[in-house]
């Protein structure tokens, strides 16, 4: 997997808008099923990786967990543990580069 061409989408993504961060306002997007794909850091504490995994498992959403907090951090250019991208056309890039 490329690592750092997917944190540079997630860049670009957030630059155009269609991150949705923070874990309220993405569970929210899972729930309106407007998160088309969620990024977890893998240092998250036990109980916010419980319920962002229980809510996409549910909504049958695909969570990445390869990233720390740090890498989301700096690939959208602030402190976040949670990432949910909203946009098909960039998910499917980052599909592709994941697989």
């Amino acid at each position: 997997m490329n690592k750092q061409r997917v944190s540079n989408l997630l860049g670009l993504a957030q630059r155009a808008g269609k991150i949705i961060s923070g874990e309220e306002m993405v569970v929210k997007a899972i729930q309106e099923q407007k998160a088309k794909l969620v990024f977890l850091a893998h240092d998250a504490a036990p109980n916010l990786t419980k319920k962002i995994q229980d809510k996409s498992h549910y909504y049958q959403v695909k969570v990445v967990t390869v990233f720390s907090t740090l890498e989301l951090s700096i690939a959208v250019g602030k402190s976040r543990k949670v990432l949910a991208v909203t946009d098909a056309g960039f998910t499917k890039k980052m599909r592709s580069l994941m697989e």
